[in-house]
């Protein structure tokens, strides 16, 4: 019985791992709509059935939390920012401009933190990203399927972005930030000595292929920061008196990087089809300042703020022209959700998370600690110029709240021992 509870909880975490990357039920159930024909259709997309996968997944979570109860609440009592920040979200249905939406989607981000809770209770790091592998060897297979055999799915047809491949995923962008992650997953693993390499070679090869074909230039220079990071982390293992010195000089280095490319922004930009203003985003940032300033401290409540033009969002998409759904910046949409107190909350988390990682890679030499960094690394890269900070259903805080958690169950003394 125990063995196929095994195995049943293996195959309900990688179908999790694929939805949580929003695909491929989002595409699939608007008939391949995407950007520039979602507006057209006279009748808007019937998501319930995607609702009901994702409420299953909750309560899947949260019974297999409850069978385990003294491991939930051991892990659980060892990180308590998520916690902090949750309440925060579930209270603020109490001050939300739209307090029925902030109640359903509040509900919704305490399904997606359970999932999360439960990885880090039933799962070490490197079992999580074994099961990541096979969630995106999947998603691999699928986005191809999708883009050769019914390109009206796989392939944005209108607008600028017509011709671009998005694979199972409602645009190209989500293809391309979910396959950084996939080449990730597929590099880490790649570090064990025990794994089988032609199979992570190739995911890795069709993942960059996928990045490409998705025209997500984003995403593509994010891919190769993160990959850029990897042999500078590894600096951070050496003795210390080797080590301080090379930190002091990839500093200098980066620093001297940051001053030419503020001088030669718009220049390396226009290359890559972009602009100072990151195609518009930083416009609109002076302006969301603004409505935060009026709601500073609690903000408007979780998704409270963008919705429709009686919505408070709807100040900023008349001064700034164009009506954006989120602040392109997962700091600023925090800040809107929950105010300066929720944006204080993440920020304490984070830093604590990113310390015991490097603390975690300093200690411990397994190739699985490296992932910790690499991923909050990305973490913080992706929600520069897009918002996937506490959002629902989707896997960038799934794999946040796990790391977290991960972290806060660490035996110190035992590793420091060895």
């Amino acid at each position: 019985m125990n063995k196929k509870l095994e195995i049943a909880e293996k195959i309900f975490v990688i179908i999790s791992f694929i939805f949580y990357t929003s695909g491929p039920l989002p595409v699939i159930l608007s008939q391949g709509m995407g950007e520039g024909l979602v507006d057209l259709s006279p009748d808007p997309t019937d998501y319930s059935s995607l609702q009901a996968c994702f409420f299953f997944g909750y309560f899947v979570s949260l019974s297999l939390l409850i069978y385990r109860w003294k491991r939930t609440l051991y892990v659980v009592k060892r990180e308590w920012t998520i916690g902090f920040l949750i309440f925060l979200v579930l209270a603020s249905i109490i001050w939300s401009f739209m307090p029925n939406q902030t109640r359903a989607r509040g509900i919704a981000m305490v399904g997606t933190s359970l999932f999360g809770l439960y990885l880090a209770a039933q799962y070490t790091i490197r079992e999580q990203l074994k099961l990541l592998s096979w969630s995106f060897g999947i998603i691999i297979i699928m986005s191809f399927l999708m883009a050769i055999i019914t390109p009206t799915y796989g392939t944005m047809e209108v607008g600028v972005h017509a011709g671009a491949w998005r694979g199972i995923y409602t645009h190209k962008n989500v293809l391309g930030r979910m396959m950084t992650i996939a080449g990730m997953v597929c590099v880490m693993l790649l570090m064990d000595p025990k794994s089988k390499k032609w199979p992570l070679w190739t995911g890795l090869a069709l993942a960059v292929s996928l990045l490409v074909l998705s025209k997500s230039s984003s995403s593509m220079i994010n891919f190769v920061t993160i990959f850029a990071m990897i042999p500078i982390y590894s600096v951070l293992r050496w003795r210390y008196e080797v080590m301080i010195p090379m930190v002091i000089a990839v500093i200098t280095f980066g620093g001297s990087l940051s001053l030419w490319f503020g001088e030669n922004a718009e220049t390396v930009l226009g290359t890559i089809g972009k602009d100072t203003t990151l195609t518009g985003r930083a416009d609109l940032w002076p302006f969301i300042i603004e409505e935060i300033a009026k709601q500073p401290w609690l903000g408007y409540g979780y998704n409270g703020f963008w919705n429709d033009w009686d919505s408070p969002g709807a100040v900023v998409w008349y001064a700034a022209k164009w009506a954006p759904p989120t602040a392109h910046n997962g700091l600023l949409d925090l800040t809107l959700d929950l105010g300066l107190i929720g944006l204080a909350v993440f920020l304490v988390g984070f830093a604590i998370t990113c310390i015991r990682g490097f603390i975690l890679l300093r200690i411990d030499k397994s190739w699985d600690s490296v992932w910790i960094i690499l991923y909050l690394t990305y973490f913080a890269l992706a929600n520069f110029s897009e918002s996937s900070l506490l959002n629902r259903n989707e896997i960038y805080w799934v794999l946040y709240v796990s790391i977290s958690f991960s972290l806060a169950t660490v035996p110190w003394r035992k590793l420091a021992a060895n």
